[in-house]
Protein backbone atom coordinates (compact mmCIF):
# COMPACT_ATOMS: atom_id res chain seq x y z
CA UNK A 1 0.00 0.00 0.00
CA UNK A 2 1.12 3.30 -0.71
CA UNK A 3 0.25 5.20 2.69
CA UNK A 4 1.54 3.89 6.15
CA UNK A 5 -0.39 1.25 8.17
CA UNK A 6 -2.71 2.21 10.61
CA UNK A 7 -1.22 2.82 14.39
CA UNK A 8 -2.71 2.81 17.46
CA UNK A 9 -1.83 6.77 17.88
CA UNK A 10 -3.87 7.64 15.10
CA UNK A 11 -6.38 5.57 15.16
CA UNK A 12 -6.85 5.43 11.55
CA UNK A 13 -7.44 1.68 9.54
CA UNK A 14 -7.55 0.84 6.33
CA UNK A 15 -10.18 -0.89 5.00
CA UNK A 16 -9.29 -2.58 1.96
CA UNK A 17 -12.70 -4.18 1.64
CA UNK A 18 -14.19 -0.66 0.96
CA UNK A 19 -10.96 0.36 -1.06
CA UNK A 20 -11.32 -2.47 -3.61
CA UNK A 21 -15.42 -2.30 -4.02
CA UNK A 22 -14.71 1.46 -5.18
CA UNK A 23 -11.61 0.20 -7.69
CA UNK A 24 -14.36 -2.93 -8.57
CA UNK A 25 -16.67 -0.21 -8.95
CA UNK A 26 -14.93 1.54 -12.39
CA UNK A 27 -13.71 -1.28 -13.82
CA UNK A 28 -16.86 -3.17 -14.18
CA UNK A 29 -19.55 -0.74 -14.35
CA UNK A 30 -18.23 1.76 -15.88
CA UNK A 31 -16.49 2.92 -19.74
CA UNK A 32 -14.81 5.01 -21.25
CA UNK A 33 -17.21 8.04 -23.01
CA UNK A 34 -14.92 9.59 -25.11
CA UNK A 35 -11.45 9.25 -27.15
CA UNK A 36 -10.23 5.67 -28.56
CA UNK A 37 -10.87 4.20 -25.27
CA UNK A 38 -14.76 5.10 -25.66
CA UNK A 39 -16.79 2.33 -24.95
CA UNK A 40 -14.25 0.34 -23.40
CA UNK A 41 -13.74 -0.45 -19.62
CA UNK A 42 -13.23 1.87 -17.63
CA UNK A 43 -9.70 0.06 -16.09
CA UNK A 44 -7.50 2.37 -13.61
CA UNK A 45 -4.35 3.16 -14.01
CA UNK A 46 -1.98 2.08 -10.86
CA UNK A 47 -1.97 5.92 -9.93
CA UNK A 48 -5.23 6.29 -9.92
CA UNK A 49 -5.57 3.02 -7.73
CA UNK A 50 -3.02 3.58 -5.52
CA UNK A 51 -2.66 7.91 -5.11
CA UNK A 52 -6.68 8.10 -5.52
CA UNK A 53 -8.97 5.81 -4.83
CA UNK A 54 -7.70 3.21 -2.71
CA UNK A 55 -6.88 6.19 0.09
CA UNK A 56 -9.87 7.71 -0.32
CA UNK A 57 -12.28 5.15 0.25
CA UNK A 58 -10.07 2.72 1.99
CA UNK A 59 -8.98 4.85 4.79
CA UNK A 60 -10.95 4.90 7.80
CA UNK A 61 -11.80 6.63 10.95
CA UNK A 62 -12.21 5.06 14.34
CA UNK A 63 -16.22 5.16 13.63
CA UNK A 64 -15.73 3.93 10.43
CA UNK A 65 -16.43 6.51 8.60
CA UNK A 66 -14.09 7.57 5.63
CA UNK A 67 -11.01 9.33 6.69
CA UNK A 68 -11.22 11.51 3.76
CA UNK A 69 -12.85 14.80 3.58
CA UNK A 70 -11.24 17.06 0.98
CA UNK A 71 -9.56 15.13 -1.81
CA UNK A 72 -7.18 17.48 -3.92
CA UNK A 73 -5.65 16.95 -7.18
CA UNK A 74 -3.39 18.65 -9.25
CA UNK A 75 -2.67 17.28 -12.34
CA UNK A 76 -1.85 18.94 -15.61
CA UNK A 77 -4.65 18.56 -18.18
CA UNK A 78 -5.48 15.31 -20.50
CA UNK A 79 -4.76 12.80 -17.80
CA UNK A 80 -7.95 11.73 -17.67
CA UNK A 81 -9.29 13.82 -14.63
CA UNK A 82 -12.57 15.13 -15.50
CA UNK A 83 -13.25 11.10 -16.61
CA UNK A 84 -12.17 9.91 -12.83
CA UNK A 85 -14.45 12.74 -11.13
CA UNK A 86 -16.97 11.34 -13.26
CA UNK A 87 -16.61 7.90 -11.91
CA UNK A 88 -16.06 9.41 -8.15
CA UNK A 89 -19.56 11.42 -8.52
CA UNK A 90 -21.36 8.01 -9.60
CA UNK A 91 -19.93 5.93 -6.62
CA UNK A 92 -21.14 8.49 -4.20
CA UNK A 93 -24.34 8.87 -5.47
CA UNK A 94 -25.24 4.83 -5.66
CA UNK A 95 -22.87 3.20 -3.42
CA UNK A 96 -22.42 5.56 -0.29
CA UNK A 97 -25.75 4.87 1.54
CA UNK A 98 -26.24 8.48 2.56
CA UNK A 99 -29.78 9.06 2.79
CA UNK A 100 -30.95 12.09 0.73
CA UNK A 101 -27.64 11.83 -0.52
CA UNK A 102 -26.72 15.52 -2.57
CA UNK A 103 -23.52 15.30 -4.74
CA UNK A 104 -22.94 18.31 -6.82
CA UNK A 105 -20.52 19.23 -10.07
CA UNK A 106 -19.08 22.50 -10.07
CA UNK A 107 -16.42 25.21 -12.23
CA UNK A 108 -16.08 28.36 -12.57
CA UNK A 109 -19.22 28.38 -15.08
CA UNK A 110 -21.98 25.62 -16.41
CA UNK A 111 -20.39 24.33 -19.62
CA UNK A 112 -16.92 23.77 -17.00
CA UNK A 113 -19.20 21.61 -14.48
CA UNK A 114 -21.47 19.52 -17.06
CA UNK A 115 -18.00 18.02 -18.17
CA UNK A 116 -17.86 16.07 -15.26
CA UNK A 117 -21.58 15.96 -15.05
CA UNK A 118 -21.80 14.80 -19.13
CA UNK A 119 -19.32 11.99 -18.78
CA UNK A 120 -21.20 10.52 -15.92
CA UNK A 121 -24.66 10.68 -17.38
CA UNK A 122 -23.02 9.02 -20.63
CA UNK A 123 -21.40 6.33 -18.11
CA UNK A 124 -25.27 5.52 -17.06
CA UNK A 125 -26.67 5.15 -19.78
CA UNK A 126 -23.50 3.11 -20.66
CA UNK A 127 -24.19 0.50 -18.19
CA UNK A 128 -27.68 -1.57 -18.19
CA UNK A 129 -27.63 -1.99 -14.40
CA UNK A 130 -26.99 1.77 -13.82
CA UNK A 131 -29.39 2.92 -15.86
CA UNK A 132 -32.47 0.27 -14.22
CA UNK A 133 -31.04 1.97 -11.05
CA UNK A 134 -31.00 5.51 -11.71
CA UNK A 135 -32.94 7.85 -14.38
CA UNK A 136 -30.53 10.79 -16.20
CA UNK A 137 -32.45 14.28 -16.49
CA UNK A 138 -31.11 16.84 -18.78
CA UNK A 139 -28.53 18.39 -15.27
CA UNK A 140 -29.47 15.67 -12.71
CA UNK A 141 -29.63 12.08 -12.20
CA UNK A 142 -31.56 10.45 -9.24
CA UNK A 143 -30.60 7.29 -7.18
CA UNK A 144 -34.43 6.34 -5.92
CA UNK A 145 -33.48 3.37 -3.31
CA UNK A 146 -31.75 6.16 -1.00
CA UNK A 147 -33.68 9.40 -2.82
CA UNK A 148 -30.18 10.59 -3.62
CA UNK A 149 -29.48 13.04 -6.89
CA UNK A 150 -26.17 14.29 -8.50
CA UNK A 151 -26.66 17.64 -10.07
CA UNK A 152 -24.73 20.04 -12.09
CA UNK A 153 -24.75 23.80 -10.56
CA UNK A 154 -23.89 26.98 -12.10
CA UNK A 155 -20.95 29.02 -10.61
CA UNK A 156 -23.76 31.65 -9.31
CA UNK A 157 -23.46 31.03 -5.76
CA UNK A 158 -25.53 33.32 -4.30
CA UNK A 159 -28.26 30.38 -4.78
CA UNK A 160 -26.60 27.83 -3.27
CA UNK A 161 -27.33 28.63 0.16
CA UNK A 162 -29.44 26.09 1.85
CA UNK A 163 -28.00 22.97 0.16
CA UNK A 164 -27.37 19.93 2.41
CA UNK A 165 -24.12 18.19 0.23
CA UNK A 166 -22.62 15.07 0.77
CA UNK A 167 -20.14 15.02 -2.40
CA UNK A 168 -18.66 17.73 -4.12
CA UNK A 169 -16.91 17.71 -7.08
CA UNK A 170 -14.81 20.85 -8.13
CA UNK A 171 -13.74 21.07 -11.74
CA UNK A 172 -10.60 23.07 -12.58
CA UNK A 173 -10.26 25.19 -9.25
CA UNK A 174 -8.24 27.41 -10.48
CA UNK A 175 -10.49 29.57 -12.93
CA UNK A 176 -12.76 30.18 -9.60
CA UNK A 177 -13.44 34.04 -10.04
CA UNK A 178 -13.38 33.85 -6.09
CA UNK A 179 -14.54 31.45 -3.38
CA UNK A 180 -17.75 32.28 -2.76
CA UNK A 181 -18.96 29.21 -4.76
CA UNK A 182 -16.33 26.85 -3.54
CA UNK A 183 -16.68 27.92 0.17
CA UNK A 184 -20.88 27.59 0.37
CA UNK A 185 -20.78 24.06 -0.87
CA UNK A 186 -17.92 23.36 1.85
CA UNK A 187 -20.16 24.78 4.54
CA UNK A 188 -23.33 22.96 3.45
CA UNK A 189 -21.43 19.42 4.15
CA UNK A 190 -21.64 19.72 8.25
CA UNK A 191 -24.79 17.70 8.54
CA UNK A 192 -23.29 14.71 6.61
CA UNK A 193 -22.02 11.59 7.91
CA UNK A 194 -18.81 11.69 5.73
CA UNK A 195 -18.95 14.00 2.97
CA UNK A 196 -16.38 14.07 1.20
CA UNK A 197 -15.43 17.26 -1.48
CA UNK A 198 -13.05 16.32 -4.75
CA UNK A 199 -10.90 19.40 -5.98
CA UNK A 200 -9.26 18.43 -9.56
CA UNK A 201 -7.48 21.05 -11.32
CA UNK A 202 -4.45 22.21 -13.46
CA UNK A 203 -2.15 24.17 -12.01
CA UNK A 204 -2.77 28.24 -12.04
CA UNK A 205 -1.57 31.48 -12.17
CA UNK A 206 -2.99 33.81 -9.87
CA UNK A 207 -1.49 33.25 -6.40
CA UNK A 208 -4.29 35.55 -4.57
CA UNK A 209 -6.99 32.81 -5.51
CA UNK A 210 -8.81 29.96 -3.65
CA UNK A 211 -6.92 27.63 -5.87
CA UNK A 212 -3.37 28.77 -4.79
CA UNK A 213 -4.78 28.53 -1.08
CA UNK A 214 -5.47 25.04 -1.96
CA UNK A 215 -2.57 24.45 -3.38
CA UNK A 216 -0.38 25.53 -1.06
CA UNK A 217 -2.27 23.84 2.03
CA UNK A 218 -1.77 20.53 0.01
CA UNK A 219 2.09 20.84 -0.26
CA UNK A 220 2.27 21.84 3.24
CA UNK A 221 -0.01 19.00 4.22
CA UNK A 222 2.30 16.80 2.24
CA UNK A 223 5.72 17.80 3.39
CA UNK A 224 3.62 17.40 6.98
CA UNK A 225 4.37 20.75 7.92
CA UNK A 226 0.57 20.92 8.82
CA UNK A 227 -1.36 17.95 10.35
CA UNK A 228 -4.53 17.45 8.69
CA UNK A 229 -5.18 13.92 8.63
CA UNK A 230 -8.54 14.65 6.78
CA UNK A 231 -6.68 16.09 3.71
CA UNK A 232 -5.78 13.95 1.13
CA UNK A 233 -3.42 15.63 -1.28
CA UNK A 234 -2.37 14.55 -4.37
CA UNK A 235 -0.26 16.78 -6.75
CA UNK A 236 2.01 15.45 -10.04
CA UNK A 237 3.97 18.12 -11.29
CA UNK A 238 7.14 19.16 -12.53
CA UNK A 239 9.99 21.00 -10.40
CA UNK A 240 11.17 24.57 -10.08
CA UNK A 241 14.94 23.02 -11.10
CA UNK A 242 13.75 20.57 -13.41
CA UNK A 243 14.51 20.72 -17.12
CA UNK A 244 11.41 21.56 -18.67
CA UNK A 245 12.22 20.38 -22.32
CA UNK A 246 13.21 17.05 -20.98
CA UNK A 247 10.97 13.64 -21.73
CA UNK A 248 12.27 13.00 -18.17
CA UNK A 249 10.62 15.87 -16.61
CA UNK A 250 6.97 15.41 -18.70
CA UNK A 251 6.61 11.35 -17.48
CA UNK A 252 7.34 13.25 -13.59
CA UNK A 253 4.32 15.42 -14.27
CA UNK A 254 2.30 13.25 -16.54
CA UNK A 255 1.62 9.70 -15.26
CA UNK A 256 -0.82 9.06 -18.02
CA UNK A 257 1.76 10.39 -20.23
CA UNK A 258 1.88 7.07 -23.18
CA UNK A 259 -1.80 6.25 -22.59
CA UNK A 260 -4.32 9.39 -22.80
CA UNK A 261 -1.52 12.02 -23.81
CA UNK A 262 0.46 10.67 -26.82
CA UNK A 263 4.29 11.29 -26.47
CA UNK A 264 4.97 13.11 -30.24
CA UNK A 265 2.21 15.36 -28.70
CA UNK A 266 4.29 16.42 -25.96
CA UNK A 267 6.87 16.96 -27.98
CA UNK A 268 5.23 19.25 -31.26
CA UNK A 269 3.72 21.52 -27.94
CA UNK A 270 7.03 22.07 -25.85
CA UNK A 271 8.94 23.03 -29.46
CA UNK A 272 6.44 25.34 -29.91
CA UNK A 273 7.17 26.68 -26.36
CA UNK A 274 10.71 26.84 -27.23
CA UNK A 275 10.05 28.99 -30.17
CA UNK A 276 7.24 31.68 -28.85
CA UNK A 277 8.35 32.94 -25.91
CA UNK A 278 4.57 33.98 -25.15
CA UNK A 279 3.42 30.04 -25.09
CA UNK A 280 6.41 28.54 -22.54
CA UNK A 281 4.22 29.33 -19.41
CA UNK A 282 1.29 27.81 -21.13
CA UNK A 283 3.04 25.00 -21.65
CA UNK A 284 4.79 24.64 -18.10
CA UNK A 285 1.31 24.61 -16.12
CA UNK A 286 -1.08 23.22 -18.55
CA UNK A 287 1.79 20.29 -19.31
CA UNK A 288 3.81 20.41 -16.24
CA UNK A 289 1.37 21.70 -13.88
CA UNK A 290 3.70 24.46 -12.51
CA UNK A 291 2.33 27.42 -11.15
CA UNK A 292 3.47 30.13 -13.31
CA UNK A 293 3.45 33.82 -12.30
CA UNK A 294 1.31 35.05 -15.36
CA UNK A 295 -0.67 33.51 -18.23
CA UNK A 296 1.72 35.29 -20.47
CA UNK A 297 5.71 35.67 -19.68
CA UNK A 298 6.98 38.76 -19.72
CA UNK A 299 8.48 39.86 -16.39
CA UNK A 300 10.01 36.74 -15.05
CA UNK A 301 9.63 36.71 -11.70
CA UNK A 302 12.82 35.64 -10.40
CA UNK A 303 14.49 37.99 -11.91
CA UNK A 304 12.49 40.58 -10.53
CA UNK A 305 12.82 38.65 -7.12
CA UNK A 306 16.79 38.87 -7.70
CA UNK A 307 16.87 42.69 -8.56
CA UNK A 308 14.80 43.98 -4.92
CA UNK A 309 17.98 45.11 -3.43
CA UNK A 310 17.74 47.16 -0.84
CA UNK A 311 15.43 50.76 -0.14
CA UNK A 312 15.98 52.32 2.64
CA UNK A 313 13.37 55.25 2.55
CA UNK A 314 15.65 57.35 5.30
CA UNK A 315 18.46 57.30 3.42
CA UNK A 316 16.84 58.57 0.39
CA UNK A 317 15.84 62.05 2.29
CA UNK A 318 16.56 64.83 0.28
CA UNK A 319 18.39 63.19 -2.29
CA UNK A 320 16.78 63.85 -6.20
CA UNK A 321 14.21 62.09 -7.87
CA UNK A 322 11.51 61.28 -10.61
CA UNK A 323 8.02 60.59 -10.09
CA UNK A 324 5.23 58.87 -12.15
CA UNK A 325 2.05 59.21 -11.74
CA UNK A 326 -1.16 56.97 -13.09
CA UNK A 327 -4.39 58.10 -11.38
CA UNK A 328 -6.04 55.22 -13.26
CA UNK A 329 -10.72 55.74 -13.05
CA UNK A 330 -11.62 56.89 -9.68
CA UNK A 331 -12.90 53.99 -8.43
CA UNK A 332 -9.48 51.85 -8.67
CA UNK A 333 -6.31 51.85 -7.07
CA UNK A 334 -3.98 54.92 -7.92
CA UNK A 335 -0.04 55.20 -8.25
CA UNK A 336 2.61 57.72 -7.55
CA UNK A 337 5.90 55.88 -7.61
CA UNK A 338 9.36 57.76 -6.98
CA UNK A 339 12.44 56.31 -9.17
CA UNK A 340 16.02 57.63 -7.35
CA UNK A 341 19.36 57.49 -9.58
CA UNK A 342 22.06 56.92 -7.73
CA UNK A 343 25.08 56.59 -8.84
CA UNK A 344 27.54 53.43 -8.10
CA UNK A 345 30.40 53.07 -5.41
CA UNK A 346 33.94 53.32 -6.98
CA UNK A 347 35.29 50.37 -8.27
CA UNK A 348 35.16 46.83 -6.44
CA UNK A 349 33.03 48.57 -3.76
CA UNK A 350 30.00 46.55 -4.64
CA UNK A 351 28.80 43.54 -3.18
CA UNK A 352 26.99 40.39 -4.30
CA UNK A 353 23.66 41.51 -2.28
CA UNK A 354 24.01 44.74 -4.07
CA UNK A 355 25.44 44.31 -7.00
CA UNK A 356 25.93 47.09 -10.30
CA UNK A 357 27.00 47.76 -13.66
CA UNK A 358 30.14 49.74 -13.18
CA UNK A 359 30.05 53.11 -14.27
CA UNK A 360 25.72 53.13 -14.57
CA UNK A 361 23.23 54.54 -11.80
CA UNK A 362 21.17 51.94 -9.99
CA UNK A 363 17.67 53.16 -9.44
CA UNK A 364 15.77 52.54 -6.30
CA UNK A 365 11.99 53.05 -6.31
CA UNK A 366 9.65 53.85 -3.26
CA UNK A 367 6.01 53.13 -4.48
CA UNK A 368 2.49 55.21 -2.84
CA UNK A 369 -1.05 53.84 -3.85
CA UNK A 370 -4.49 54.63 -2.68
CA UNK A 371 -7.74 53.29 -3.06
CA UNK A 372 -11.28 54.18 -2.17
CA UNK A 373 -12.29 52.85 1.48
CA UNK A 374 -16.21 52.59 0.97
CA UNK A 375 -15.52 50.39 -1.83
CA UNK A 376 -12.45 48.37 -0.85
CA UNK A 377 -14.17 45.19 0.71
CA UNK A 378 -15.86 44.95 -2.99
CA UNK A 379 -12.47 44.98 -4.41
CA UNK A 380 -10.96 42.35 -2.30
CA UNK A 381 -13.85 40.13 -3.59
CA UNK A 382 -13.45 41.34 -6.96
CA UNK A 383 -9.89 41.55 -7.50
CA UNK A 384 -9.04 38.64 -5.09
CA UNK A 385 -6.47 40.75 -3.71
CA UNK A 386 -5.72 41.81 -0.03
CA UNK A 387 -5.96 45.39 -0.12
CA UNK A 388 -7.76 46.03 3.12
CA UNK A 389 -4.62 44.08 4.66
CA UNK A 390 -2.58 46.21 2.35
CA UNK A 391 -4.04 49.41 4.22
CA UNK A 392 -3.14 47.83 7.43
CA UNK A 393 0.04 47.06 6.54
CA UNK A 394 0.36 51.07 5.38
CA UNK A 395 1.01 50.15 2.07
CA UNK A 396 -2.14 51.08 0.45
CA UNK A 397 -3.68 53.85 1.48
CA UNK A 398 -7.62 54.37 2.10
CA UNK A 399 -9.18 57.31 0.96
CA UNK A 400 -12.63 58.45 2.37
CA UNK A 401 -15.75 57.69 0.26
CA UNK A 402 -16.53 55.80 -2.66
CA UNK A 403 -14.07 57.47 -5.50
CA UNK A 404 -10.43 58.05 -4.81
CA UNK A 405 -9.84 61.71 -3.15
CA UNK A 406 -7.63 63.54 -5.04
CA UNK A 407 -6.74 66.07 -2.78
CA UNK A 408 -5.44 62.99 -0.48
CA UNK A 409 -3.25 62.36 -3.52
CA UNK A 410 -2.50 66.03 -3.28
CA UNK A 411 -1.49 66.77 0.12
CA UNK A 412 0.64 63.26 0.00
CA UNK A 413 2.69 63.94 -3.21
CA UNK A 414 3.14 67.93 -1.65
CA UNK A 415 4.45 66.08 1.32
CA UNK A 416 6.83 64.32 -0.17
CA UNK A 417 8.09 66.80 -1.84
CA UNK A 418 9.01 68.23 1.41
CA UNK A 419 11.03 65.12 2.01
CA UNK A 420 12.70 64.36 -1.22
CA UNK A 421 13.84 66.96 -4.05
CA UNK A 422 11.52 65.89 -6.86
CA UNK A 423 12.84 66.89 -10.12
CA UNK A 424 10.18 66.19 -12.11
CA UNK A 425 6.45 64.58 -12.46
CA UNK A 426 5.47 62.52 -15.02
CA UNK A 427 1.48 61.45 -15.46
CA UNK A 428 -0.70 60.39 -18.60
CA UNK A 429 -1.85 63.27 -19.99
CA UNK A 430 -5.53 62.09 -20.49
CA UNK A 431 -5.94 61.38 -16.68
CA UNK A 432 -7.02 64.05 -14.32
CA UNK A 433 -5.23 66.99 -15.99
CA UNK A 434 -6.87 69.11 -12.53
CA UNK A 435 -4.49 67.23 -10.76
CA UNK A 436 -0.95 68.13 -12.37
CA UNK A 437 -2.18 71.55 -12.63
CA UNK A 438 -2.33 71.85 -8.78
CA UNK A 439 0.42 69.98 -8.44
CA UNK A 440 2.39 72.70 -10.84
CA UNK A 441 1.07 75.33 -8.86
CA UNK A 442 2.47 74.42 -5.80
CA UNK A 443 6.11 74.66 -7.83
CA UNK A 444 6.66 70.92 -9.05
CA UNK A 445 7.78 70.34 -12.76
CA UNK A 446 5.02 68.46 -14.00
CA UNK A 447 5.27 66.62 -17.39
CA UNK A 448 2.34 65.12 -19.60
CA UNK A 449 3.22 61.75 -21.13
CA UNK A 450 1.96 59.93 -23.39
CA UNK A 451 0.47 56.32 -23.05
CA UNK A 452 1.61 54.92 -26.88
CA UNK A 453 4.06 53.08 -28.42
CA UNK A 454 6.69 55.58 -29.42
CA UNK A 455 6.40 57.13 -25.30
CA UNK A 456 6.44 53.72 -23.65
CA UNK A 457 8.71 50.96 -25.34
CA UNK A 458 12.02 52.64 -24.57
CA UNK A 459 11.54 52.96 -20.68
CA UNK A 460 9.17 49.92 -20.65
CA UNK A 461 12.44 47.68 -22.16
CA UNK A 462 14.44 49.68 -19.84
CA UNK A 463 12.40 48.24 -17.00
CA UNK A 464 12.84 44.50 -18.11
CA UNK A 465 17.02 45.68 -18.94
CA UNK A 466 17.53 46.76 -15.61
CA UNK A 467 15.55 44.23 -14.06
CA UNK A 468 17.63 41.75 -15.16
CA UNK A 469 21.09 43.53 -14.67
CA UNK A 470 19.98 43.52 -10.99
CA UNK A 471 19.68 47.94 -11.20
CA UNK A 472 16.14 48.29 -10.37
CA UNK A 473 16.03 47.94 -6.66
CA UNK A 474 12.23 48.21 -5.50
CA UNK A 475 12.69 45.69 -1.92
CA UNK A 476 10.43 43.31 -3.01
CA UNK A 477 7.93 45.69 -2.16
CA UNK A 478 4.33 43.56 -1.79
CA UNK A 479 2.06 45.62 -4.12
CA UNK A 480 4.34 46.25 -6.51
CA UNK A 481 6.07 42.56 -7.06
CA UNK A 482 1.82 41.92 -7.62
CA UNK A 483 1.54 43.93 -10.37
CA UNK A 484 4.84 43.29 -11.66
CA UNK A 485 3.12 39.69 -11.83
CA UNK A 486 0.19 41.25 -13.64
CA UNK A 487 1.62 43.12 -16.40
CA UNK A 488 1.08 42.24 -19.92
CA UNK A 489 3.07 43.76 -22.81
CA UNK A 490 1.18 44.76 -25.95
CA UNK A 491 3.61 44.74 -29.11
CA UNK A 492 3.38 46.15 -32.72
CA UNK A 493 4.95 45.00 -36.04
CA UNK A 494 7.26 46.75 -35.38
CA UNK A 495 8.58 45.34 -31.85
CA UNK A 496 7.49 48.71 -30.01
CA UNK A 497 6.03 47.60 -26.87
CA UNK A 498 3.81 49.14 -24.34
CA UNK A 499 1.90 47.39 -20.85
CA UNK A 500 -1.65 46.74 -21.60
CA UNK A 501 -4.07 47.02 -18.67
CA UNK A 502 -6.66 45.71 -20.49
CA UNK A 503 -5.08 42.39 -21.13
CA UNK A 504 -3.09 42.09 -17.91
CA UNK A 505 -4.22 39.40 -15.10
CA UNK A 506 -5.06 42.49 -12.97
CA UNK A 507 -3.94 45.90 -12.11
CA UNK A 508 -0.61 47.47 -13.15
CA UNK A 509 -1.27 51.04 -12.14
CA UNK A 510 2.05 50.90 -10.12
CA UNK A 511 4.53 49.58 -12.82
CA UNK A 512 2.88 52.16 -15.80
CA UNK A 513 3.95 54.82 -12.76
CA UNK A 514 6.97 53.08 -12.34
CA UNK A 515 7.84 53.44 -15.97
CA UNK A 516 6.73 56.91 -16.48
CA UNK A 517 9.36 57.90 -13.11
CA UNK A 518 12.11 55.96 -14.92
CA UNK A 519 11.72 57.76 -18.35
CA UNK A 520 12.25 60.75 -16.96
CA UNK A 521 15.57 59.72 -14.84
CA UNK A 522 16.71 58.10 -17.65
CA UNK A 523 16.37 60.84 -19.75
CA UNK A 524 17.75 63.33 -17.47
CA UNK A 525 21.06 61.20 -16.84
CA UNK A 526 23.24 64.12 -15.61
CA UNK A 527 26.04 65.26 -17.49
CA UNK A 528 26.42 62.24 -19.53
CA UNK A 529 22.99 63.11 -20.94
CA UNK A 530 20.19 61.00 -22.32
CA UNK A 531 20.74 56.99 -22.41
CA UNK A 532 18.27 57.12 -24.62
CA UNK A 533 20.44 59.99 -27.25
CA UNK A 534 23.88 57.90 -26.31
CA UNK A 535 22.84 54.37 -27.06
CA UNK A 536 19.47 54.26 -28.21
CA UNK A 537 16.80 51.92 -27.34
CA UNK A 538 18.22 48.35 -26.37
CA UNK A 539 15.90 45.47 -27.75
CA UNK A 540 15.73 42.72 -25.96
Amino acid sequence: MPHEPSTDETGFWYDEAAAEHAVAFFEKQLTHVKGELAGKKFVLEEWQKDRIIRPAFGWKRPDGTRRYRTIYVEIPRKNGKSSLAAGIALYLLICDDEPGGEVYSAAGDREQASIIFNAAKEMVLGNRALKKRTEPFKRSIVYYRTASVYKVLSADAKLKHGLNASGILIDELHVQKDRELVDTLVTSTGSRRQPMTVAITTAGYDRNSICWEYHDYAQKVFEKKIEDDSFLAVIFAAGEKDDWTKPETWYKANPNLGVSIKLDDMERDCKKAQQIAGYENTFKRLRLNIWTQQSKRWMQMGLWDASAGEVDREALKGLPCYGGLDLAVTTDIAAFVLVFPIKPPKSGAGTPEDPFVEGEPVYKVLPFFWIPEENMRERVKKDRVPYDVWVRQRLVKATPGNIIDYKVIRADVKALAEEFRIKEIAYDRYGAPEVSVDLQDEGLTVIPTGQGMVTMTGPTRELLTLTMQKRLHHGNHPVLRWMAENIVVKEDPAGNIKPNKAKSTSRIDGIVAEIMALDRAIRNGGKKGSVYAKRGVRVL
